[in-house]
Parts: C-alpha cells; sequence; structure tokens
C-alpha cells in the first residue's frame, strides 16, 4: 500500500513539475480585454518575459521586456518564485527517486528512505506553495487593474497560462501531502522487533519449584 502511495505522490509531483515549464512557456498569461470596445484591430498578451501583439490578419510580433529593473515588482516576484519551484521540484523528484521501497538506490534501509521519501514531499509542497503564489499574485494583479475604474492603461484578462500554473501547484502540493502521509505509515520491513524477557515472576516460581523437587541430604528419622 505504502509503495503504491510513493508511486502515486512520484507522478503528480512530476506532472505538476512538468507543468511548470509549460505554464512558462504559454504566451498568454494575460490578454487584452474586448469589454466596451465595438472594433477590435490588435490583441496584447503577455507572460512573464515577453509582451506579444496580434492583429486580425494573424499577424503577430513579440518582444521581450527590455531591463529587468524596470519591470512592476510582482512580474520580479513570480519570476523568481517560479524558478524556485521549479528548483524545489527537482529537488524532490530525486529524494522521492532515492526514498521510494521499489527503487535500489541507498541500499535496503528503509527507515532511511522513507525520511529522505519524506523530504521529497516536504519538496514538493515548497513547489506548490512557490508556484501558488506566484500565479496568485500576477492574477491578483490583472483582476485590480481590471475592476479599477480609475486605471488609464490597457485592461488585461486571466489567461491560460495560469490557469496551467493553478493545475500545477494543485498536484504538487496533493502529491507532496500524499507521500508525507504515506511515509508516517510503518512497514513490517520497518518494525523494531521485541525482546521478550522473562518476568521476575516467573523466575521466582521456578527457582521455587526446583527447591521443592531437591532431593534432601536429611531423612525424616533425623527429626524424631
Amino acid at each position: 500500500m505504502k509503495e503504491i502511495a510513493e508511486v502515486i505522490a512520484l507522478f503528480l509531483g512530476f506532472v505538476g513539475w512538468i507543468m511548470i515549464f509549460i505554464s512558462l512557456h504559454d504566451q498568454y498569461w494575460k490578454e487584452s480585454t474586448t469589454e466596451g470596445s465595438v472594433i477590435t484591430t490588435s490583441t496584447i498578451y503577455e507572460n512573464l518575459w515577453m509582451s506579444c501583439a496580434s492583429d486580425s490578419t494573424g499577424i503577430y510580433n513579440c518582444r521581450d521586456f527590455p531591463s529587468l529593473f524596470a519591470l512592476p515588482g510582482y512580474i520580479q516576484a513570480s519570476r523568481a518564485l517560479m524558478i524556485a519551484a521549479i528548483v524545489f521540484g527537482t529537488f524532490g523528484l530525486t529524494a522521492t527517486l532515492v526514498g521510494m521501497q521499489c527503487s535500489k538506490i541507498g541500499g535496503e534501509n528503509y527507515i532511511l528512505k522513507g525520511r529522505i521519501a519524506a523530504i521529497g514531499g516536504v519538496f514538493f509542497l515548497l513547489q506548490g506553495i512557490c508556484t501558488m503564489i506566484a500565479i496568485s499574485w500576477y492574477a491578483a494583479n490583472i483582476t485590480q487593474e481590471f475592476f479599477d475604474q480609475f486605471y488609464a492603461g490597457t485592461k488585461y484578462e486571466i489567461g491560460e497560462g495560469l490557469y496551467i500554473g493553478w493545475s500545477s501547484a494543485i498536484l504538487a502540493i496533493c502529491g507532496g501531502s500524499c507521500l508525507i502521509c504515506a511515509c508516517k505509515v510503518q512497514t513490517p520491513n520497518e518494525k523494531m522487533p521485541y525482546r521478550y524477557q522473562q518476568s521476575s515472576r516467573g523466575h521466582v516460581l521456578s527457582t521455587l519449584a526446583t527447591s521443592q523437587s531437591a532431593p534432601s541430604n536429611y531423612g525424616r528419622n533425623a527429626y524424631v
């Protein structure tokens, strides 16, 4: 049962780790809205790395953000958190592969392997938390600008890249939680043998029986 839970947790963590790359590569983190526009000639969409524009003919043009320090603070923080999520996911996959009971890596010390697998679960949780914070922070700024009546710039809507990021975070958190819970279950191989010790009462009774069964050196006539 524990081996199945470890495999499921590894699968969820790996899929969540892959979806981080898909989310970062996706260009539609936010897309310009058509709310209140009668004629739309172009669409602007952005992610953490570039801004693109496409017209009604399907021709699009993308440009990278020119300066890191000129970007808003939430974009810089989202970049750092997503990169940290990739690093945590890499550590989580490595630790889980080493700590799985069905893996031959690390020998036959199942207690140590269980602790390593639990550390992998913690890394998966950190991966999911970092991804969730980055995606939610980015989405919060989109919705804040959208509902701000005094905002004069271009208003955007939430793009598909954010939904992929949210799915990645949920999978990583579920995988980490499943792995930590699975490592708390004690398998028969991890049970320490209990050394049975005979009670002192039994020892007294056996001594008493021995003394009663020992032959006497004096006969009954010796006391007459």
